[in-house]
């Protein structure tokens, strides 16, 4: 009843940039807090960036400083913005939301598919 749907990922050098996209839809009242995780090969699944529905916002500190994550209430959509990449940072991206759901008036949690970012040295 509720999708999200990550965009963005791809292939970049060391140095480059590249903006994530995650749009949630569906049986949608209003949604809580939204963040990224990562998950590199062979390691857990780790928060990067959350941010709240009012807008306040927290980092893991290996990338404050060259990410922003940022959020459109009206398009119930959250964004990455990622700078500076390292090759550390390759992993699949997940987004994550806490969802009150207008089908139910209950409050659950859901996650994107995923989406690959490669950053090459």
């Amino acid at each position: 009843q509720v999708q999200l749907v990550e965009s963005g990922g791809g292939l970049v050098q060391a140095g480059g940039s590249l903006r994530l996209s995650c749009a949630a839809s569906g049986s949608i009242f209003s949604i809580d807090n939204m963040g990224w995780y990562r998950q590199a090969p062979g390691k857990q699944r780790e928060l990067v960036a959350t941010i709240t529905n009012g807008g306040s916002t927290s980092y893991v500190d290996s990338v404050k400083g060259r990410f922003t994550i940022s959020r459109d209430n009206a398009k119930n959509t959250v964004y990455l913005q990622m700078n500076s990449l390292k090759p550390e940072d390759t992993a699949v991206y997940y987004c994550n939301a806490d969802v009150w759901r207008n089908s139910d008036w209950s409050r659950r949690n859901y996650w994107g598919q995923g989406t690959q970012v490669t950053v090459s040295s």
